[in-house]
Parts: structure tokens; C-alpha cells; sequence
């Protein structure tokens, strides 16, 4: 058999593939199924102590593009293909005390398999970092393998919390470093992109102690107001906000993402997520340096849990490992990295002079009878 299994920031994986902290995750039930079916870990939909109440309908739809004019929208059409996924969804309605046994029951009954709990505070005060700390300490004690921290979610109204912690640095250090002070337990961090530079803010996680970083997590974004009805194509009352564009659409963003970071810090983990559905795409994370891939709008096309999706990504593997002779995946994890260079490093038309988009000489043009460099 092909070697499928992996270290990452200490924890052994049977295979790298996760179901990522969404809906697929937000059950016993969905998780033991889950485990069934083949994945090699899940990242539990994300825990806080806060109360959460999620709007009135549909939460989640999907982005589907038809071929003969590439419109994207939400409506049921024949013969479209898969864009991406769409979501206002908050993180669990359910209470750490909900959560505590159920980690333990699912752990007991997979021993071998990860559970990674993800978890959210805000930032605001000791008061807040404190809540970190006790989510922390609830979730190892029930037998989670590592904790994710959310500075990601990107539609929570507060300021001290989700994405609005992973646009700033100071409080990605602080609150990283208040969970390793209660951390037993690998603890990962997972950045939104919206963010001016992700690597500043990865940089800000690693320096408060994080042993790995997750990226991406879904694209801010609305969904499309629809021509006839002059309404959004998912909406309460009319009103929309902000909510999270994931799946096929944001793959080439995240792995742009991802490349930066793992270029930056070649020797730090990463998780990679955005996009995939079979190994074509989580190959692309594991050669620009990541030991781990997750899933999640595949997943909930497939059963909720991605049975299909993940029998494909293993054979994908084991495909893969056959056709070049590799042993395991740290034989290529990061080997194409340092193909993403600058813009003025790919090369020209022999004998065209570029000087990175500046003129050779100072000023907007060269003087006359000045010979150019």
C-alpha cells in the first residue's frame, strides 16, 4: 500500500485530508460518518461561549456558471457546472457543554483518527482572552488532537472578533499566545484573506507561538441581485450582508495566499484550504508547502460528508505517489514553491531590456541623445 500517512505540528494523520470547521462538522452524527467514510481528520465547526443565532432560511447555496453566456447565479438551471459556495452561517449554536462529551464519544470510538476543535473568543479584554483559555482547556480535556483558533469567520458583526482579529497583527500575537499559555495541544490558526498582506498576519501568529497556519477561509463577498426581481438571489426580508465565497471559485487566490506564507516561512506547517474536490487541486497545496488539505464545499455536495470526495482524494494520492515514484508526500510537499517568483524575474523576449516596469534613467523619459542602459 502507499504510504498515505503524515506528521503535522506533531499529531500523526492517516491520510492529510480534513473535513474543514463548516457544516459537514457540526454533528456527532455528521463527524462519525465522516470517519467512515476514510478522512484522516476533521476540524470541528468552530466553538465559542458566546450565544450565536443564525439568520431566518437558507444559510449555505451555491454558485453555478452556465457555459453559453457564463452567468453565475444561485438559481437551479440545467447544464451548469460549479462556481462556488455561499454562506452567512455563524460559527456552532451548540454550548462547550454540548460539544465535551460528544469529542470524547467520537474520540473513543476512533481512536486513531484527528479531531482538531476549532474555537473563537473575541479580543477585547482579559476578560475575552480568558474565554480562549477555557475553551482551550475544555476541548483538550475532552481528547481534541489539536485547536484551530478562528480569526477568520468572515460576517461576525463584533470588532473583536473573526476576521476583524486576523486583519490585525497585534491581537493575531496576542490571542495566539494566550491560547499556547493554556494549550497542551498543537494549536493552528486560520486567517482570513482579507487582508492587505497575509503574511504580516502570519508572521503576528507564528511570533505568539502557532504551530501551523490555516488559509484560506472564504472570500468576503454578496451574492448577485437578480435582473427580473431586482432582489438578491438569497436574502431575509429583502436584506443581505456580507457572507463567504468558497469552492472552485477562490482556489487560485488561496494558493496565492499560500504560496506567500510558505515562501516567507518555509520551514513553519500550513493547512492548506479553497477549492478542492479531487487530488488535481490538493496536489497544488502540497507542492507550494503544505502537509495538510481540507474540504468542505465538495464535501457538502456529497452527502453531506463527502464519501465520494474522499475515496477520490486518497486514490488520487496513491495515483499520484505510483506515477513518480515518490514514497510519501513529504517526498514533494514544497517542491514547486520557488517556481512563483517576482514579475520581472519571468523571462522576456530575448534582447528586450526590462527594468521591473521603471525606466532605466530617472524622470518619465529618456533625454534625447541619452544612450538607454
Amino acid at each position: 500500500m502507499p504510504n498515505r500517512t503524515v506528521e503535522f505540528t506533531g499529531i500523526k494523520f492517516e491520510n492529510p485530508f480534513l473535513l474543514s470547521s463548516a457544516p459537514p462538522t457540526e454533528s456527532e452524527n455528521n463527524i462519525l460518518r465522516a470517519f467512515e467514510a476514510g478522512w484522516g481528520g476533521v476540524v470541528l465547526k468552530t466553538i465559542g461561549l458566546h450565544p450565536v443565532v443564525n439568520v431566518v432560511g437558507a444559510r449555505t447555496k451555491f454558485f453555478r456558471t452556465a457555459p453559453d453566456d457564463n452567468s453565475v447565479s444561485m438559481k437551479k438551471r440545467t447544464g451548469v457546472a460549479l462556481h462556488g459556495s455561499w454562506n452567512w452561517e455563524l460559527i456552532s449554536d451548540k454550548s462547550i457543554e454540548w460539544w465535551v462529551p460528544r469529542i470524547r464519544r467520537i474520540k473513543e470510538a476512533f481512536p486513531t483518527r484527528v479531531i482538531i476543535a476549532s474555537i473563537m473568543a473575541g479580543s477585547g479584554s482579559d476578560k475575552e482572552l480568558r474565554a480562549w483559555q477555557t475553551l482551550t482547556s475544555a476541548v483538550q480535556d475532552a481528547g481534541a488532537d489539536g485547536i484551530e483558533c478562528n480569526f477568520s469567520c468572515p460576517h461576525m458583526d463584533r470588532k473583536d472578533m473573526g476576521s476583524n482579529i486576523g486583519k490585525d497583527e497585534g491581537l493575531c500575537s496576542v490571542v495566539t499566545e494566550a491560547v499556547k499559555e493554556a494549550a497542551t495541544i498543537p494549536v493552528w490558526t486560520k486567517l482570513t484573506p482579507a487582508t492587505q498582506d497575509i503574511v504580516v498576519e502570519a508572521a503576528a501568529c507564528f511570533r505568539g507561538g502557532a504551530d501551523a497556519i490555516v488559509s484560506s477561509n472564504t472570500f468576503p463577498s454578496l451574492p448577485i441581485i437578480d435582473a427580473d426581481t431586482l432582489e438578491f438571489e438569497i436574502n431575509v426580508d429583502g436584506l443581505v450582508s456580507s457572507g463567504g465565497l468558497g469552492g472552485p471559485a477562490i482556489l487560485p487566490m488561496s494558493l496565492a495566499n499560500m504560496a506567500r506564507m510558505s515562501q516567507a516561512f518555509p520551514d513553519k506547517a500550513f493547512s492548506g484550504i479553497g477549492g478542492v474536490s479531487d487530488f488535481s487541486q490538493a496536489a497544488s497545496y502540497f507542492l507550494l508547502g503544505c502537509g495538510t488539505v481540507q474540504v468542505c464545499t465538495a464535501a457538502m455536495l456529497d452527502q453531506a460528508v463527502g464519501p465520494n470526495v474522499i475515496k477520490r482524494l486518497l486514490a488520487g494520492l496513491d495515483a499520484f505517489l505510483d506515477k513518480h515514484g515518490y514514497a510519501s508526500i513529504e517526498d514533494f510537499r514544497g517542491i514547486r514553491r520557488d517556481r512563483v517568483v517576482l514579475q520581472s524575474q519571468i523571462r522576456r523576449p530575448e534582447g528586450d531590456g526590462y527594468q521591473g516596469g521603471y525606466e532605466a534613467v530617472e524622470g518619465y523619459a529618456v533625454p534625447e541623445g541619452t544612450a538607454k542602459v
